[in-house]
């Protein structure tokens, strides 16, 4: 009988147990909704407003971005896109299905670092197709808003880049007077050097004096001995920027044509040059700078610049 009892005793302090367990079990799932209610009230405070448009199927929607488009990720299949053939900044987009009924939506990653997201809805007779975004910017003053960072730039925020750019680009100083290469009608130079928080901006200039226009092929920059600069390369250190303002393509006769080039920050031994060339498309007038150390470290900081947004 007393075994009995003691038996009874212990089944009772274990469902004592177990039902305190559930009780605590229930309450930490009644907390969770509480926690996610607080948690997306927080997040609102950041919510990224979306642009909406409507694409159909039988036209094509394009939209002009200030900067070129880095990454785009579609909400559905009820979409497709992708970059205008030669052109980085405009994208194209329509619908892969007719009518359909959900909406959908798309976001776009640019080079100055800007997110934007778009609802989409499908319209059998859209009013507008084509959309300028940074017209849309100006009229609704948000240029300065989503500021997505990019690996290659570290911790440099992608619209100080761009700003940077852009100042360097306007105000066309020309620091730099001894660097430059003139032959066959063509006159390549340096212009200045700029720094800011690891990085060169390089300024570049070519004009063409000839009647022949000047198709660009590419441009590379290189670290090269000073013994080698003029012959056959070797032990060389190519360098690729990591931006570039805008698309030198071709000079036409009299004509300037201007750029702004990112690189990261680097120094030169004394033995060292880094040498700068321009080639010609099917031709053969290709230009070279030769800069050298002494150049690099007198380059102007950004910061003393009034940047232009």
């Amino acid at each position: 009988m007393k075994n009995m009892l003691q038996f009874k005793f212990i089944m009772l302090v274990l469902c004592l147990v177990v039902c305190a367990i559930k009780l605590q079990a229930q309450e930490q799932d009644s907390i969770a909704p509480i926690d996610t209610v607080s948690a997306d009230s927080r997040l609102k405070a950041g919510k990224v407003e979306p642009y909406w448009l409507t694409v159909t199927y039988d036209k094509t929607t394009h939209i002009i971005f200030p900067s070129k488009i880095k990454y785009v990720d579609l909400g559905s299949e009820y979409l497709i896109a992708g970059k205008a053939d030669g052109a980085d900044n405009v994208l194209r987009i329509k619908a892969a299905i007719r009518d359909f009924e959900p909406e959908t939506n798309f976001s776009v990653v640019t080079e100055d670092g800007r997110f934007y997201n778009f609802d989409v809805f499908y319209s059998r007779y859209p009013t507008t197709i084509n959309y300028d975004v940074l017209k849309m910017l100006q009229t609704e003053n948000k240029e300065k808003v989503n500021d997505v960072l990019f690996e290659d730039l570290g911790s440099t925020q992608p619209s100080m880049t761009e700003a940077a750019m852009k100042t360097i680009y306007s105000k066309n100083k020309k620091l730099i007077k001894h660097i430059g290469s003139y032959s066959f009608g063509i006159n390549f130079m340096l212009k200045g050097i700029y720094i800011y928080n690891g990085q060169y901006y390089f300024h570049i200039e070519l004009k063409n004096s000839s009647n022949v226009p000047f198709n660009v092929d590419f441009l590379t920059f290189k670290i090269v001995d000073k013994k080698t600069a003029r012959r056959t390369a070797v032990q060389e250190n190519d360098l690729v920027p990591l931006r570039t303002y805008v698309s030198m393509e071709s000079i036409i006769a009299g004509k300037v044509e201007r750029n702004v080039l990112l690189l990261e920050q680097f120094t030169l031994d004394d033995d060292k040059i880094l040498r700068i060339e321009i080639f010609e498309k099917n031709g053969g007038r290709h230009q070279t700078l030769e800069v050298e150390n002494a150049d690099l470290i007198r380059a102007k900081p950004v910061t003393e610049l009034k940047l232009i947004y």
